[in-house]
């Protein structure tokens, strides 16, 4: 399916039909991705007085029971009120169409026995030719395959806030260093949200979303592209997702 989109004054071409998929999946068999410590997720047949919700156990469908943590499972999008006392719904956040992107391919920079995404990393594999389309969401691809997750520099998260960025996707388990005393400050940065704040009447970007986890394959060249979410309209401050790029055509 082929469309023509008008964006920032010219025309770009994209098949819809081909989406590139930026997703881990989220597996019940014990494997797949997860963060933080948490216990795998599971999927149990529903079992009330007779019905045994599992075919192979005789019963007349198959009816599951899903136990997950969305924040360490899989790819999740997620919303300022991961950080509030006021409960907001991440999937309301997330744009019904798709939307200009920039893909950003960066290198970690080796900081005190970290890895970090510095401001001036970001700057430097910034693409120069984006400003035709102004992309209001990133797809940070960090590639890396250390023990030791990356995390993005406060500062790094200003500069996309800088370039008018509402939407982040990194193939990281969060923006934040995993044990940092509960600082989050990338997070905050990126959602308006000053230091040690939880009201989210404070948050001065509370319509931005991050989605973490990612999977960000090398056959989506870093330059500008459509992004897309597929996600569950499931209440909380995060759900699981499925965001799908589409590369422009000459």
């Amino acid at each position: 399916m082929k469309a023509v989109l008008a964006i920032g004054g010219g025309q770009w071409r994209v098949d819809l039909a081909q989406p590139v998929d930026l997703s881990m999946p989220i597996a019940f068999d014990g494997g797949g991705p997860r963060h933080f410590g948490a216990t795998p997720p599971r999927s149990l047949p529903f079992a009330v007085g007779d019905f045994s919700g599992e075919v192979e156990s005789g019963a007349s469908c198959n009816c599951r029971t899903l136990t997950l943590i969305p924040h360490c499972h899989g790819t999740h999008t997620e919303c300022v009120a991961h950080l509030t006392h006021e409960p907001l719904d991440a999937w309301r956040l997330v744009p019904a169409a798709p939307v200009p992107a920039v893909v950003v391919s960066v290198a970690p920079v080796a900081i005190g026995g970290d890895l970090v995404v510095t401001r001036a990393a970001l700057d430097a594999a910034w693409p120069r030719a984006t400003t035709a389309i102004r992309p209001i969401a990133l797809i940070l691809r960090t590639a890396s395959e250390t023990r030791v997750a990356p995390y993005i520099a406060a500062d790094a998260a200003a500069l996309a806030v800088e370039r008018g960025i509402a939407h982040v996707v990194v193939d990281l388990p969060s923006l934040d260093r995993t044990h940092d005393e509960g600082r989050l400050a990338a997070h905050r940065v990126f959602f308006g949200l000053p230091p040690g704040s939880r009201r989210l009447a404070e948050a001065t970007r509370a319509f931005a979303t991050v989605t973490e986890f990612a999977s960000i394959p090398g056959a989506l060249p870093d330059g500008p592209c459509l992004l897309a979410w597929q996600v569950p309209a499931i209440a909380g401050d995060a759900v699981p997702s499925r965001p799908l790029a589409y590369r422009f055509e000459p």
